[in-house]
């Protein structure tokens, strides 16, 4: 079951935000609307390792959970990067 979710989470990662906001709390590490909102809408992947770093780790991003942030962010960046240069191939 972990690994399909694993996948799930890599294969759709804004599918994945929907269905833990539906069935999880995980979405109680924000203290705010709009952050996961622009998360969901710019930087899912982030997102979802900010919501495990929270929930796994007493609160806190460091250690693994901090690579792993990183590795999410370049995720992020490498796929609307890579959705902007798409447009312009014509």
């Amino acid at each position: 079951m972990a690994c399909c979710l694993v996948a799930l989470c890599m294969m759709a990662p804004r599918l994945a935000l929907a269905v833990f906001y539906f069935f999880t709390d995980y979405f109680e590490a924000f203290q705010t609307w709009y952050w996961p909102l622009l998360g969901f809408l710019f930087m899912p992947f982030t997102t979802l390792t900010y919501m495990g770093a929270m929930w796994n780790n007493d609160g806190s991003v460091s250690g693994w959970w901090l690579v792993l942030m990183i590795v999410a962010v370049i995720f992020d960046l490498g796929s609307n990067g890579s959705a902007s240069t798409q447009k312009g191939d014509s």
